[in-house]
């Protein structure tokens, strides 16, 4: 096969603009001004867990909160009146205690009984009902009714759990990727963001309640006069002028859809548009319809965005929002519509800048483990490959860059699940080259000569490659798309590593190899380790172990759920939260041995993050297992720890702080992981046929369980990093089953009349070394990192080697005898279906 001058050209640019766009991660600062105009890339920004970011508390307002509460039960209070007969007026509010004079006292009989309705019972514990959120007396003429404590704390507990939710739709939206958002204490939400964000956006972002409303304008009243009853003034949000809006809700912003931030096509101006829903639509085109030629306000927070005249009914549901908004502030509004609004006010307390909360320490030796790691992975290529190693580790490096690049171009954030993505890429590109090696070699000992043993063997594993980096990407592609935060993270490094491993084993590694077969004028392709020929393992029949091998898988299998309940996952920070302590020092503080201290501690997981200008360390200790009296014997430890380690300490704050994993992200992670089993599934089934499928999906369930009983037997934590080694697993060990399974189908076609179990033997013995290697180099690079480490990154390390393992043996001992059970089952069921004296063959 020939290649034209103007592929190689395409080749070259596409490296060299890989490249290019990698640079600027190697420039200083100022290198960076001087040469970045001429880079195509920004430096990747590195995320909250690896750089640090801005550090923000918000207090929940709960004089709003009150007042809100207050306002809905004068309103109620006063429809009550009105359906009884009385004056509406007879309600009054005065701070927090809302009266009701009645001097008729059949009235009072009448109506007190409607207002006690108005209570809602508070949750408690047990199978009591709870107390109520107000208390309603009457004395004289007089019928009061004020907040009960209990309903005031519950009430601020769930407008803090629904602002944690509102606040990571927001930032979400409009791009921050991976924040910490932690509840902290009973009325404030820590908020940590990555990279020096612009604070004047980041308070408008996450300040502002976005309670947004429309309703038509009062033109008979003056807005500098006082306004009459149901008629309030509100000020312009864009400019200085006043507008007569009427207090009654003509529709609420509960009924928006969607909001999308755009340019208007006739003034080219940014604008927000918006769409209701269809109860929302036909208020909407009901108001339009009954007000043209009147001016309708829609008030954001109090003020009015906008008063367009209503020219004609607007029957589609649609609208856009216009005003002096430049193209960053039109996205803000677009995503605070979109994410609903704040049940109260927040106010920013805190603003500060933080350090990378896995320590700085722990970064720089994860920095080194993982180039440690890396130059094993490229040793270990040599030691397999001798002199054509040199070609498949110039793949590898350029892999790695050009995956740096595009993570760049794309403005994407860095965290440690990203770098779990890079790592399966960097052992998936690996693969890529063990398995073209593999088939070249098998070629070559066909007889085959130099040029024809290097096509067939691309070509033969391209099919191989091709199948398993699509079924991963398949299953990255719905954990983007389903996902959010770290599990979103992984998958975008994982698609944009699998789609340059692509290019660069079967392009870059390909040309590689042909100029140097063309320039030395090679008859034969030798492949041999720098020991001399590569060793193989002796044939072995799998499938006459085959129950052994599913019955151990089993046991184990079992056993790790019956650790996934007893006793259980030791759950980190991430998900069951725990306690803050922050201390300052005269002195910069050594992170390294204060980690050392708290984790000799034993209190389970302990994460530090430093302030400033190293002088303030934040330490959290996950909740521990018991009631307040462990919590706070774990803090005097944490305490008197901290103390040994810096004697001049001074102790800030001690807080209790909420998980940074809620219920809608596990719930979001969890719909992503099993749609992304179903695709993968889907394209095995489409590629293969439904038995294929089905073992793949059995085999990679089984892998699971044994990491989670893994975790659940060694009690490491389990927290964000042990997702991405799970994530990881899942990626590796699909790929796997797929080189195994193609080598199947393959053999499928060339051996029609062969059992089928001796086919999966021979498939399984042709792959076996295959396997073997891709597990060795992936092991290596991990190994460092598992060592040296440290605590911050063993949960990822030590369970993928353990994962590593599994998956590999999965593959050899237990997909073969699962795809023979499920070939036989069907075929006994075709059996029975087929007229008597019909006959089926194995295989």
């Amino acid at each position: 096969m020939r290649i034209s001058k103007w592929h190689l050209l395409t080749y070259a640019a596409i490296i060299l603009f890989g490249v290019l766009a990698a640079v600027p991660n190697v420039l200083t600062p100022q290198q960076q001004e001087v040469f970045g105009r001429f880079l195509p890339a920004k430096p990747v920004t590195l995320g909250l867990d690896l750089k640090g970011g801005s550090h923000l508390v918000l207090e929940v307002d709960s004089a709003a909160l009150r007042k809100a509460r207050m306002d809905t039960l004068l309103n109620d209070a006063r429809a009550i009146l009105r359906t009884a007969g009385e004056r509406a007026s007879a309600a009054r509010l005065a701070g927090t205690t809302l009266t009701i004079t009645l001097a008729d006292q059949a009235a009072r009989d009448k109506v007190l009984p409607e207002v006690r309705k108005l209570a809602a019972p508070t949750g408690t514990l047990g199978f009591s009902t709870g107390a109520s959120d107000i208390d309603v007396s009457s004395s004289g003429d007089t019928i009061t009714v004020v907040l009960t404590e209990a309903g005031i704390n519950e009430r601020m507990s769930a407008a803090v759990e629904q602002s944690l939710e509102i606040i990571r739709r927001r930032v979400d939206q409009v791009g921050v990727a991976e924040p910490l958002i932690q509840r902290v204490g009973g009325d404030r939400i820590l908020v940590q963001l990555p990279g020096l964000q612009d604070p004047t956006r980041l308070r408008q972002l996450l300040g502002s309640t976005a309670q947004m409303s429309f309703h038509m304008v009062d033109q008979t009243v003056d807005p500098n006069s006082v306004p009459p009853r149901g008629v309030m003034i509100l000020p312009g949000a864009n400019d200085d002028n006043r507008y007569a809006v009427e207090e009654r809700v003509a529709i609420s912003g509960d009924r928006l859809a969607d909001a999308k931030a755009g340019f208007d096509q006739r003034t080219n101006e940014p604008i927000v548009s918006f769409s209701f829903d269809s109860t929302g639509a036909r208020l909407f085109a009901d108001i339009t319809k009954a007000n043209v030629g009147k001016p309708f306000a829609i008030v954001l927070d109090g003020k009015v965005l906008t008063a367009p005249v209503i020219r004609e009914p607007i029957i589609g549901g649609q609208g856009q929002i216009s005003g002096n908004f430049n193209p960053q502030e039109a996205t803000v509004l677009s995503a605070l519509l979109r994410s609903g609004a704040l049940p109260a006010p927040l106010t920013i307390i805190e603003e500060r800048t933080v350090g990378p909360n896995l320590g700085s320490d722990s970064i720089r030796m994860g920095l080194y483990t993982g180039l440690a790691g890396f130059v094993a992975v490229v040793l270990l290529m040599q030691v397999l490959y001798s002199s054509w190693g040199l070609i498949a580790n110039v793949g590898l490096i350029l892999h790695t860059i050009m995956t740096i690049g595009v993570l760049g171009l794309l403005g994407s954030t860095l965290t440690l699940p990203g770098i779990a993505g890079i790592i399966l890429g960097i052992g998936m590109a690996v693969d890529a080259n063990i398995l073209i090696n593999a088939r070249i070699r098998e070629e070559t000992a066909g007889g085959a000569g130099a040029m024809k043993a290097l096509d067939l063997g691309f070509n033969r594993a391209y099919a191989t490659i091709v199948d398993g980096n699509m079924t991963t990407m398949v299953g990255m592609i719905l954990l983007f798309m389903f996902g959010s935060g770290p599990v979103r993270g992984f998958a975008i490094t994982m698609i944009i590593g699998i789609a340059i491993s692509m290019f660069t084993s079967i392009t870059v590694v390909r040309l590689l190899m042909r100029d140097v077969v063309t320039r030395r004028k090679m008859k034969k392709i030798e492949i041999h380790s720098i020991f001399g020929k590569v060793w193989s393992l002796p044939s072995f029949s799998f499938m006459r172990g085959r129950y052994i091998a599913i019955g151990t898988s089993a046991v184990i299998s079992t056993a790790s759920i019956i650790l996934f309940f007893t006793p259980g996952l030791n759950y980190g920070i991430d998900f069951v939260g725990g306690i803050q302590v922050e201390a300052t020092s005269k002195d910069p503080i050594d992170l390294s041995t204060l980690r050392a201290r708290m984790e000799g501690l034993e209190l389970g997981e302990v994460a530090l993050q430093e302030f400033g200008q190293g002088t303030s360390v934040l330490v959290r200790v996950q909740r521990q297992p018991g009631g307040e009296e462990a919590q706070t014997a774990a803090l005097q430890k944490v305490r008197d720890g901290v103390a040994e380690v810096i004697p001049d300490a001074n102790f800030e704050r001690t807080e209790v702080v909420g998980p940074t994993v809620s219920t809608e992200l596990a719930r979001s992670g969890f719909l992503a992981v099993g749609l992304g089993m179903l695709a993968i599934l889907i394209y095995i089934w489409w590629r293969f046929e439904w038995h294929f499928a089905v073992g793949a999906i059995v085999t990679l369930i089984l892998d699971i369980t044994k990491m989670i009983g893994f975790f659940s037997l060694m009690q490491i934590d389990f927290n964000l990093t042990a997702i991405a080694s799970v994530l990881t697993l899942i990626g590796y060990s699909v790929n796997d089953k797929v080189v195994v399974y193609d080598r199947m189908r393959e053999n499928l076609r060339k051996y029609k009349t062969m059992p089928f179990s001796e086919l999966i033997d021979l498939s399984i013995n042709q792959v076996i070394m295959r396997c073997i290697f891709t597990s060795i180099a992936i092991v290596a690079s991990l190994l460092p990192m598992a060592i040296w480490g440290g605590d911050t990154v063993k949960p990822f390390a030590w369970p993928m080697i353990f994962g590593v393992i599994v998956a590999t043996t999965s593959s050899i001992y237990i997909g073969g005898p699962i795809l023979l059970f499920l070939s036989r089952w069907f075929k006994d069921r075709e059996g029975v279906r087929a007229p008597k004296g019909g006959q089926i063959a194995e295989g």
